[in-house]
C-alpha cells in the first residue's frame, strides 16, 4: 500500500509533472513538478512495498490519490515500482575490508556521521569542535568551532546534507552550513522558555530538515524548529539521562532511549504523548535506532546485548549476543537486513536482523569503539574509537565492501 505522501491530494492550482525519480531507502517515488512557475518536489512513500506486492493494484491506488500521476504516466510508474521490487529483493552478503585509517582529533572522538552519498562525514570530539572530512581522500574540509565544551552529538540533515547540527556538553545545539562551515543558529532557549539544563547527548533531524530533536542528561527530549530556533515541545517521562532520540521516517513517532533501564519510549510526534514503553535489557540503554522504513527498532545496551523490536507490535524479534563488553552504538544498513554494532571490546560486528546471527567481526581498533555507521548505499562503514594508545588521539577506520569498484560518489 502507498502511504500518504507529502502534499498528497488535489489542488486548485495547476501543477505540471516534470520527472519521476526512484528512492530506494526507504522505497518510494519522488515527484518533481512545476507549480506557479516554481519547481517543487514531493514523495510517494512505499514503505510496505515487497517482492510480492501487486504492482497493478498499487499503481491504481496511487493514481486515484495523486493527481500528478495521469494515465499517460501509469506504465512509467509501474516500471519504477518493479525496479524498486528488484532492488528490495537484493540482499547483500558481502564482507567488508579495511580501507583507510584517519587520525581525526587531538582529543578523544565522540561521534561520527556520514552524509547521504558517503562522500564526506563529520566527527565530534572532546576538543570542542566538529570536523568535516572527505571520505575518499581523508582531507579535512572544515572545522566547526564555537562550542565551549565537548561536542558529543552530531548529524547531517540527510538526504540533503547541506546542514550540520551539533550538540554539546555546553548545553546548546548549533546549526551549521556544511558548505561554508558558518553557524546559522544556536539553540539555547527563548523568552519564557528554558533550554536543556544539562549536557546534550543526542540529536537528529526529521526527514524534512525542518525540525531537530535533542536529548539531554537532564532526562528530557526537546523538539526544535530548525528554521526559527524555537522550541516546539518537550518530552518528559524518563527518570535518567537520555542516550538517544530520533524520528522515524514519516515523522509520526519519536524514539527515545535512556539510562533508566526501561529501554525505550515511543512518542506521538504530533502531540508529544508517550504511546509505548519497550523493555527487556538488564542494564542501561546506550543507543537505539529505527530502520529506514520505521518498521523495526534496534537497541544497544551496557549489558553487552542488542535487541530488535517490531515498531508495530512492540515485541522483540531477535537478540544479538556475542560482544564481550557494553554496546555503545547500533545502526541498520539501508536495506534493513543487517545491523552494525560498536563495543567496548574494541570490535564492531555485523549481524543478521531476523536471526541475530553475527556475520562478521570488524577488528583493528586499539581501544573501545564509541561510534559506527553505514552510508546510504550500505557499502561503506565508518567506525570511531576513543584513543590511539601511542598518540592519545582519536582514530577513524573506514571499511568498504569487498568489491573495491563500488567506492564511487
Amino acid at each position: 500500500m502507498a502511504t500518504k505522501p507529502v502534499g498528497w491530494g488535489s489542488t486548485s492550482e495547476k501543477m505540471k509533472l516534470k520527472s519521476l525519480l526512484l528512492r530506494y531507502y526507504p522505497p518510494g517515488i519522488m515527484l518533481e513538478y512545476e507549480k506557479s512557475g516554481e519547481l517543487k518536489t514531493k514523495s510517494i512513500d512505499l514503505l510496505d512495498l515487497g517482492p510480492s506486492s501487486d504492482v497493478d493494484t498499487l499503481v491504481e491506488e496511487i493514481q486515484k490519490a495523486e493527481p500528478l500521476i495521469t494515465a499517460s504516466r501509469k506504465d512509467q510508474v509501474k516500471l519504477l515500482i518493479r525496479r524498486l521490487q528488484d532492488k528490495l529483493g537484493q540482499h547483500s552478503n558481502h564482507k567488508f575490508y579495511l580501507f583507510k585509517v584517519l587520525r581525526a582529533h587531538i582529543l578523544p572522538l565522540t561521534n561520527v556521521a556520514l552524509n547521504k552519498s558517503g562522500s564526506c562525514f563529520i566527527t565530534g570530539s572532546y576538543d570542542r569542535t566538529c570536523k568535516l572530512w572527505d571520505t575518499a581522500s581523508g582531507e579535512e574540509l572544515h572545522t566547526l568551532e564555537g562550542h565551549r565544551n565537548v561536542v558529543y552529538a552530531i548529524a547531517f540533515n540527510n538526504p540533503y546534507g547541506d546542514k550540520i547540527a551539533t550538540g554539546s556538553f555546553d548545553k546548546t545545539c548549533k546549526l551549521w552550513s556544511a558548505e561554508t562551515g558558518k553557524c546559522y543558529h544556536t539553540f539555547r532557549g527563548h523568552t519564557a522558555e528554558i533550554g536543556h539544563s544539562a549536557e546534550i547527548i543526542s540529536l537528529s533531524f526529521d526527514t524534512s530538515g525542518n525540525r531537530i530533536i535533542t536529548g539531554s542528561f537532564d532526562h528530557t527530549v526537546v523538539v526544535w524548529d530548525a528554521n526559527t530556533g524555537r522550541k516546539v515541545y518537550t518530552l518528559i517521562g524518563h527518570c535518567a539521562e537520555i542516550s538517544s532520540a530520533l524520528f522515524n521516517w514519516d515523522c509520526s513517532l519519536i524514539l527515545t532511549g535512556s539510562m533508566d533501564k526501561t529501554c525505550m519510549q515511543l512518542w506521538d510526534a504530533m502531540n508529544g504523548k508517550c504511546v509505548a514503553t519497550l523493555t527487556g535489557h538488564d542494564d542501561e540503554i546506550l543507543d537505539s535506532c529505527f530502520d529506514y522504513t520505521g518498521k523495526l527498532i534496534a537497541t544497544a545496551s551496557a549489558d553487552g546485548t542488542a535487541r530488535v523490536f517490531s515498531a508495530a507490535t512492540r515485541k522483540c524479534i531477535s537478540k544479538l549476543e556475542g560482544h564481550e563488553g557494553e554496546i555503545s552504538k547500533i545502526s541498520f544498513n539501508p536495506q534493513g537486513n543487517r545491523l552494525l554494532t560498536g563495543s567496548s571490546d574494541k570490535t564492531a560486528r555485523i549481524w543478521d536482523v531476523q536471526t541475530g546471527q553475527c556475520l562478521q567481526v570488524l577488528e583493528g581498533h586499539a581501544d573501545e569503539i564509541f561510534t559506527c555507521t553505514f552510508n546510504y548505499k550500505g557499502d561503506i562503514i565508518i567506525t570511531g574509537s576513543l584513543l590511539i594508545l601511542l598518540h592519545s588521539t582519536s582514530i577513524i577506520l573506514v571499511a568498504l565492501q569487498n568489491h573495491r569498484s563500488e567506492l564511487c560518489y
